[in-house]
C-alpha cells in the first residue's frame, strides 16, 4: 500500500500546502486518496453497512477509510479535516495535556509508527483510535458523540482486518473493544439527536462508511444491529429486553412505509426486515426464559 516505492502505482498524493497542528504547531502535508482511475473496485455491503472492496490487481489492496482522519505526526492530535483547526483554547489545553497518554497508547499497541509515512491499514486503525480519544475532549458544537461513534465502528472494522493479517497481535480484542464503544456511543447519539443535545447538522456525513451517507436511517439501523451483536451479551436479561424493544421501534420507523426511495433504498429495507425478524426471535426466547426460569 505504500505508494511512493518504485514499481508501485500511486493511490494517494500529498497536499501542496502544509497543515499546521493547532495543538503543537507542527506542520505536515496531509495525504489524500486519489479518486477515479479505477483504483477502487466496490464489492458488496455488509450487515453493518460497510462497503467491501476487491483487491485491485494494478494498485493492490486499498482501504479508503484509512485516509479520512487527519493526524498530527508530532503530538497525535486527530480529527476529521473539517474540525481539525476549529479548536477553542480550552480544547487545545486539554488535548495538549493528554499528548503523552495518546503516545503511550499508540506505543503500547503498535510500537513505533510514523504518521508522516503513507497510510496503510495499520496507520488507518491507529488514526481512528486517536480520533475517539480526541473527540471525547471536544466541544458539543462539532457533534463529538456522533464522531466518536462513527470513529469507533470504523476502528472496530480496521482492527478486525488487522487481526486477520496479523493474528499474533491483540487486534481482535481491540476490535471487540471498539464494537462495544460504538454500541454505547450510538445509543447516546439517538438520544442526543432527539433532544438536540448536540447539533445534528455538525455530524456531516453520517456514514458509517465513506461511500454513502445513510443519514438518520443508517444511525437507527446500525444502533439496532449493534444491539443484536453487543447488547445481546448483557448479563441483565431485563436490560437486554428493554434495549431490544427500543431497537424494534427504531426499525419499525425504517420499514413502516414499506416502499423504497432514493433516501431509503431497498437494500437498507431488506436488511432492516431481516434484522427485525431476528430481534423478534430473540425477544420471544428471552421472554419465555423470564416466564419459565426453571426450564
Amino acid at each position: 500500500m505504500v505508494n511512493s516505492s518504485e514499481g508501485k502505482k500511486k493511490i494517494s498524493f500529498r497536499q501542496k500546502n502544509p497543515t499546521e497542528c493547532p495543538v503543537c504547531s507542527a506542520e505536515f502535508h496531509r495525504e489524500e486518496l486519489f479518486s477515479g482511475g479505477g483504483r477502487l473496485i466496490a464489492g458488496g455491503l455488509t450487515d453493518e453497512l460497510r462497503r467491501k472492496y476487491q483487491e485491485n490487481k494494478k494498485y493492490g489492496k486499498i482501504y479508503p477509510l484509512a485516509y479520512l482522519v487527519t493526524v498530527c505526526p508530532s503530538c497525535y492530535y486527530a480529527s476529521y479535516p473539517k474540525d481539525f483547526g476549529d479548536l477553542s483554547s480550552e480544547e487545545i489545553e486539554k488535548l495538549r495535556e493528554l499528548t503523552p497518554a495518546r503516545k503511550n497508547a499508540i506505543n503500547k499497541y503498535f510500537g513505533k509508527i510514523d504518521f508522516n509515512s503513507d497510510r496503510n491499514l495499520l496507520l488507518g486503525a491507529a488514526s481512528y483510535m486517536l480520533a475517539v480519544d480526541c473527540y471525547i475532549l471536544r466541544d458539543k458544537k462539532v457533534a463529538p458523540t456522533f464522531k466518536s461513534a462513527v470513529s469507533s465502528i470504523r476502528a472496530a472494522w480496521l482492527f478486525g482486518d488487522l487481526a486477520m493479517e496479523i493474528p499474533d497481535r491483540p487486534y481482535k480484542k481491540i476490535s471487540v473493544f471498539f464494537y462495544k464503544k460504538a454500541y454505547n456511543f450510538y445509543m447516546k447519539v439517538i438520544d442526543y439527536i432527539q433532544t438536540g443535545k448536540e447539533p445534528a447538522e455538525a455530524a456531516g456525513n453520517m456514514g458509517p462508511d465513506s461511500d454513502k451517507n445513510w443519514g438518520y436511517d443508517g444511525i437507527l439501523y446500525l444502533t439496532a444491529i449493534l444491539t443484536v451483536k453487543i447488547g445481546s451479551k448483557d448479563p441483565d436479561i431485563k436490560k437486554r429486553i428493554e434495549n431490544f424493544e427500543n431497537s424494534k421501534r427504531y426499525l419499525s420507523r425504517l420499514f413502516g412505509i414499506g416502499k423504497s426511495s432514493k433516501s431509503r433504498p431497498s437494500e437498507l429495507l431488506d436488511k432492516t426486515r431481516d434484522l427485525y425478524d431476528k430481534i423478534n426471535e430473540m425477544l420471544e426466547k428471552w421472554t419465555q426464559e423470564m416466564e419459565n426460569p426453571e426450564k
